[in-house]
């Protein structure tokens, strides 16, 4: 926030942002405030989003600082630019809070990859699909790619027909991206999953979440079960030496 008199500055280098030029200058990336305002009139817009008008730059510096704000050229374009009152170290924070939010929101697609053999045995096709069915699960793309070697690149049929058997069998979890293309000794074909990376994330949460609470349900109801036999115990005990003690023939007698 602004406080106390304007007082002029030296521009620089580093007053007028890092991007580099052809000419070995730079380019402002950052917004002019204050002093460094140097057109002789702007066009101001109030705290609140009004319109005051245009005014000369030393007036509406005048007013920023009766204000206890900041003059800010929005929109160096303008003719005469635009200014506007405001906290700029407000507006920068704010505007550095919705870039990391941005960012946390964004989603990165990642293409992971599983290589086969076309003559792949029955145990070794339901590792590979099961790393398949995870990748999926999670969001993520997975690229396909089905090795041929020797004579095998003469039977691309058998590398067609293994990719179309993956598809169908993850057919719930993904979709066939990219159809099975040859490319030199290999073919190649990409699924992609049906919930986005975001969703898949949650999905993978709540799962996680609704398994802890059962497990910690069911070691609570383990130990209820314990402490209600431990505490049953010594009743039991108790009750059967009475009732042996009544039929005893002597005590009878």
């Amino acid at each position: 926030m602004h406080s106390g008199p304007v007082r002029p500055r030296t521009r620089t280098g580093s007053d007028t942002g890092s991007r580099p030029t052809t000419h070995g200058g730079h380019i402002s990336t950052e917004l002019r405030i204050n002093d460094r305002i140097r057109v002789p009139e702007v066009r101001l817009v109030g705290p609140n989003g009004e319109t005051v008008g245009i005014v000369p730059t030393d007036q509406a510096l005048k007013l920023a600082q009766e204000a206890d704000l900041d003059l800010v050229e929005i929109a160096p374009q303008g003719r005469p630019p635009v200014c506007k009152l405001m906290d700029y170290g407000k507006f920068k924070y704010e505007n550095a809070q919705k870039a990391r939010e941005s960012r946390r929101n964004q989603t990165n697609v990642i293409i992971k990859e599983m290589k086969l053999r076309p003559k792949i045995d029955a145990h070794d096709y339901e590792t590979k699909k099961g790393h398949v069915v995870r990748f999926l699960r999670a969001g993520d793309k997975v690229k396909i790619t089905i090795m041929f070697r020797g004579r095998e690149q003469h039977r691309p049929e058998l590398g067609f027909r293994l990719l179309q058997r993956l598809a169908e069998d993850v057919t719930e979890l993904g979709f066939v991206e990219s159809a099975p293309k040859q490319d030199g000794r290999n073919m190649i074909m990409v699924l992609g999953p049906h919930k986005k990376k975001a969703d898949a994330k949650v999905d993978i949460q709540a799962q996680k979440d609704t398994r802890a609470a059962e497990r910690a349900a069911a070691v609570a109801d383990e130990r209820a079960e314990r402490d209600a036999a431990h505490a049953a115990g010594p009743v039991a005990q108790k009750k059967t030496r009475g009732r042996s003690e009544n039929l005893d023939p002597e005590i009878e007698a």
